[in-house]
């Protein structure tokens, strides 16, 4: 497992996929004044999946709106560092562009365009595209089955997981390289979140789709995720692979709820002194 006080999260290694994004010690300020991203530094390698976890306000969704482009609609910025893509350096590229050249990301709460059919949806998806190839739409419907059935249904009328599914779909018919998701299981019930996460397995396994994802139920996203990084206060303070973060005693106690004795509640957690200081 890697300490980034020794060693950069975007370091490779011999014989480790090339990383497909990169961020390289970028700083993120709102309104010219609130420091949100402090000096963070990852990597998301090519064919993987990475889930980056940590708690409220930790930075997690400030990080994928960095890559994404979408600060400056929040008024924020990135005002040091760089984030690579492919190799080409797209720090300060259009978002719109950035969606060209292969990155699609799937906000938190869905967002799907309520007064529209699911399948106008997905075509707003591909607009990007000037439109999708049928072989796009039959991909999404293909790994979202529930979808296909309900093609001509009013997106506000499905159910949460119905929507995020949607979401998902709409993010997919843009042909991305880099799947971003932000907390694709908020607010859904376990089953439906086991389901949401299974699909993100299945794409990845099937077609190779690389996948960043952010996600409070830090159990559930180490089940599927290749490697992890774990943030507090704007910066990385932990990362290895994904079996070893799940088996890291701090992560266990802090992420995962669990400490030496078992399952500890939410109060016990929030209260127990750390045993080790990361930051």
């Amino acid at each position: 497992m890697t300490d980034v006080t020794t060693q950069s999260a975007g370091e490779a290694t011999t014989g480790s996929p090339a990383a497909l994004l990169d961020i390289q010690g970028i700083e993120v300020i709102y309104d010219e004044v609130i420091l949100v991203l402090r000096g963070l530094s990852l990597s998301v390698p090519e064919g993987k999946v990475v889930a980056l976890l940590g708690s409220n306000g930790a930075g997690k969704s400030t990080t994928l709106k960095a890559v994404s482009g979408l600060l400056t609609t929040e008024r924020g910025e990135v005002s040091d560092g760089a984030i690579l893509f492919d190799g080409q350096d797209i720090t300060h590229v259009d978002p719109a562009k950035r969606v060209q050249s292969g990155l699609s990301l799937c906000m938190e709460g869905r967002h799907v365009f309520e007064h529209l059919t699911v399948h106008e949806n997905l075509i707003a998806g591909a607009y990007g595209r000037r439109g999708g190839d049928k072989s796009d739409y039959d991909l999404v419907y293909e790994y979202f089955p529930k979808l296909a059935d309900m093609r001509a249904r009013i997106a506000g009328y499905l159910s949460g997981g119905e929507q995020q599914m949607l979401a998902i779909g709409r993010a997919l018919m843009a042909k991305p390289r880099l799947l971003m998701l932000d907390e694709p299981s908020l607010g859904l019930a376990p089953m439906l979140v086991q389901e949401i996460f299974g699909y993100i397995r299945r794409l990845n396994h099937e077609t190779g789709l690389t996948v960043l994802v952010i996600e409070q139920n830090a159990r559930r996203a180490l089940e599927v995720a290749d490697h992890g990084y774990i943030m507090e206060q704007g910066r990385v303070v932990i990362d290895g692979s994904a079996q070893e973060l799940a088996e890291n005693p701090d992560v266990k106690e802090f992420y995962l709820g669990m400490g030496d004795a078992g399952r500890k509640s939410y109060r016990d957690v929030k209260h127990y002194r750390r045993r080790k200081r990361w930051l």
